[in-house]
């Protein structure tokens, strides 16, 4: 693969004919100067003389923020972008430590295996070039029996992550002593991606690590790095349950970056069908490829990053020049540890020039010098946006982001609205540790680890959450103490990931191999996995001839076929408590508890490229069941937004709450800051229980995270989105770019736009003119 001129080849990429008409807005990000801060005088030579080595002379000045945080004692947060040196902010106050106390230990957690990987590397680098007598070791599920013990033993930094600190350390602290004994640092990187439900169960493990340490004499202070968010300030306490220090102050220099907002054409003006954004990001990123620009294209979904990745292979495809030089890889979860290592090296050494992943690059890992970044549909949030821009381009050299827009209400309301990615407030990341579910099952956890005292304290209700395990015989008092008294160890049941610890092994039985080839979670896998559906993995296709739910096994043999598979859902719901009554008496909106019932019944059989429905089938699984926290929209007959229900028809009325419902849930990210998929949402012509039309949306983890709660107090400001992004639509009835196209049962209804237009209008005239709805 030929290297051409950055520059050039991002010049000529914008004045691409067929690029440029469909480009939208471009904004250019300046470049920045570093801002420097000499080096504390207390910093050990020895550390000087390897920092020296590797080119590091003098501090930005975040970094010496960092080191005199830590010098106070004090625990901290470091906000600033991609390629700072954030390493720095903490490697340099924990070696200095390890240094003045041979006793001393740190413990560094990184979200993802990968990236525990890519900073022993970092570590090993920095110890051999002074030849520090410090030794790092990797502890996670990768990390052979041989190893862990040399780990436990003689390791002054332990690099792990939060599942392997959560089932296979804190449980067997024992083996631990000499490492907690002395542990005084406890490095949290990439703390933006602790949200939701992982993060509520992280806040969690933090107890129990803390509370392990305490009983062998250490209490550790915690550094933490985060992408930027609204509230790293507050994320950060509400993680470590202390109060922490955010800096904020960048001092790292910044190279140009282009940001492009590119908007597919329409192929269909009156329905307002826009050409895939896929094939488009894959056209764009071909095109990039071509002309030399190492690129990375981020995809919404591992089944996406598939297709797309062989799609550009193919592309390229020439058995004369070695497809003309050019590597494109698939990167997703579910791949071995052998394969994504492989594709990393891929990317440093410069042998892999392009690649298609999910979200699992956007974290830091060391993937070498990208030039571009193809953004395929919003990705979730701000933070995840710039994490991904931020892998194309470093400190120097120029570089480029490509939003590519889907038909989505949510990228085409962001392509109108381009300032929302530079001047508006990061959103805030939410998480909930006091979460029902997730807080009794670590209480479990900690009683298995250490005997709880009467009047210890740990998290919100101790005494009630020991008195339930009580009840069902999973502890005992005695003493004055709760003694763990159940078969087995907790931790290993529980899954920091997902609502099951029950993964699915996927096998490749094709020509009798037997071999594992990936895994998923057991909702997932009733979804994605079922018996005649087709799995992709690295660019081969696969059909699933058997998913044994109850052996954890889906087995898949290798086929070639020209279409893909996608489930369809149906949910039933049962409201089971009304918590907080907010909104107007014409508009009820509800908190509450919700039991929800899923079921995948049947699947489509869409073909590739065209994405043509080609046929259904039959899925014959057991329906998925949660409780979980909901938005209840209530609309009462004689409000305005009622009123304007009543005078449709059955079926009108249908289908404007159906559209009312999609746009709603399509919009709630922006505010929000979690995925479309975080979110599950149903409505009813007449409700059961509320004896009117109603609009549910919920969380979609049971005992909820925070989402419906914050989804209540921003209703107006989602619904005013929603009321923009249909007046702007240009469409006659409907398209995927505001209510969606209309399902087989309402392509009849032809004032379905209007109609759920006229819905919000008064709903937001509700909230404000109304008189404040009763409480339950």
């Amino acid at each position: 693969m030929e290297k051409h001129d950055t520059r050039d080849s991002l010049a000529s990429f914008l004045e691409d004919a067929e690029i440029s008409s469909c480009i939208t807005h471009i904004e250019r990000v300046g470049a920045a100067q570093a801002e420097y801060a000499e080096f504390p005088s207390g910093v050990d030579r020895r550390l000087r003389d390897a920092l020296s080595a590797r080119g590091v002379e003098r501090l930005y000045t975040h970094q010496r923020e960092a080191w005199d945080m830590a010098a106070a004692g004090k625990d901290f947060v470091v906000v600033t972008p991609t390629a700072s040196g954030k390493t720095l902010c903490y490697n340099l106050p924990v070696a200095q430590a390890l240094l003045d106390d041979p006793d001393a230990r740190a413990l560094y957690l990184f979200p993802t295996k990968a990236l525990s990987q890519d900073q022993q590397a970092e570590l090993n680098a920095l110890v051999n070039a002074g030849s520090l007598p410090i030794r790092a070791a990797t502890y996670d599920g990768d990390t052979p029996q041989s190893i862990r013990a040399a780990a436990r033993e003689s390791a002054r930094i332990v690099i792990s992550n939060p599942d392997m600190l959560h089932s296979g350390v804190l449980p067997n602290h024992t083996k631990w002593i000499k490492f907690f004994a002395g542990l005084r640092y406890v490095v949290v990187d990439e703390m933006h991606s602790y949200r939701g439900v992982f993060g509520s169960h992280v806040a969690n493990v933090f107890r129990r690590l803390v509370r392990i340490a305490a009983h062998y004499g250490a209490h550790p202070r915690f550094i933490l790095c985060s992408a930027t968010i609204g509230n790293p300030d507050e994320l950060a306490t509400a993680l470590i349950g202390r109060d922490v220090v955010a800096i904020t102050n960048n001092g790292a220099p910044r190279a140009e970056k282009i940001v492009a907002f590119y908007n597919p054409p329409l192929v269909d003006e009156v329905q307002g069908i826009r050409k895939s954004s896929a094939n488009e990001s894959m056209r764009i990123a071909g095109r990039l490829l071509s002309h030399g620009t190492r690129t990375i294209l981020f995809a919404r979904s591992r089944l996406r990053v598939e297709i797309l990745a062989a799609y550009l292979n193919d592309s390229f495809k020439n058995i004369y020049n070695d497809n003309n030089r050019i590597r494109v890889e698939p990167y997703r979860s579910g791949l071995l540890p052998s394969e994504r290592r492989d594709i990393e090296r891929g990317l440093r050494d410069g042998s892999v020039h392009g690649v298609v992943s999910t979200n699992a690059l956007e974290l830091g890992i060391d993937i070498g010098g990208l030039d571009a970044a193809v953004i395929a549909g919003w990705p979730g949030s701000l933070a995840s946006f710039w994490q991904q821009a931020g892998r194309a381009g470093r400190r120097s050299g120029a570089s480029m982001a490509v939003y590519v827009a889907s038909s989505s209400p949510i990228d085409q309301y962001l392509i109108d609205h381009p300032q929302r990615f530079f001047g508006s407030m990061a959103e805030n990341a939410r998480i909930d540790p006091e979460n029902p579910y997730i807080y009794a099952d670590h209480v479990k956890c900690a009683a298995f680890e250490l005997p709880f005292r009467q009047g210890e304290s740990f998290g919100a209700d101790l005494e009630a959450a020991l008195g339930f395990l009580e009840e069902n015989g999973t502890v005992r008092l005695t003493g004055g103490r709760w003694y763990w008294s159940d078969s087995g160890y907790p931790a290993e049941k529980l899954s920091l990931r997902s609502a099951t610890s029950d993964n699915i092994v996927i096998l490749d039985t094709t020509r009798g191999r037997n071999e594992v080839i990936g895994e998923m979670d057991r909702p997932s896998a009733k979804e994605l996995v079922f018996d005649d559906a087709v799995y992709i993995h690295r660019g081969r296709q696969f059909i699933v001839t058997k998913l044994d739910i109850e052996n954890h096994q889906c087995l898949v043999e290798e086929r070639e076929l020209n279409y893909y598979t996608d489930a369809i859902v149906k949910n039933d719901i049962k409201v089971l408590s009304e918590d907080e009554r907010m909104g107007t008496d014409g508009l009820v909106i509800v908190t509450g508890d919700l039991l929800v019932r899923s079921s995948a019944e049947k699947f489509k059989k869409l073909r590739f490229h065209t994405n043509e429905n080609i046929g259904y089938g039959e899925i014959f699984l057991p329906s998925e069941e949660m409780q979980t926290r909901s938005v209840m929209l209530v609309f009462p007959e004689h409000g305005a937004s009622g009123k304007s229900l009543a005078v449709l028809g059955m079926l009108e009325r249908a289908a404007v709450l159906s559209s009312f419902c999609s746009i709603i849930r399509s919009l709630a990210p922006v505010q929000l800051l979690c995925d479309r998929s975080d979110l599950g949402a149903s409505w009813r012509v007449m409700d059961d229980h509320w004896q009117s039309p109603a609009v549910y949306v919920w969380d979609r983890y049971p005992g909820g995270t925070g989402l419906s709660e914050a989804l209540a107090a921003n209703t107006g400001t989602i619904l005013e989105a929603a009321l923009g992004r249909i007046s702007t639509c240009d469409c006659e009835n409907g398209c995927p770019s505001c209510i969606g196209v209309a399902d087989d049962s309402f392509s009849g209804v032809s004032n379905r736009k209007a109609g759920t237009a006229r819905l919000l209008h008064d709903a937001l005239a509700e909230l404000s003119t109304g008189k404040e709805a009763d409480q339950p």
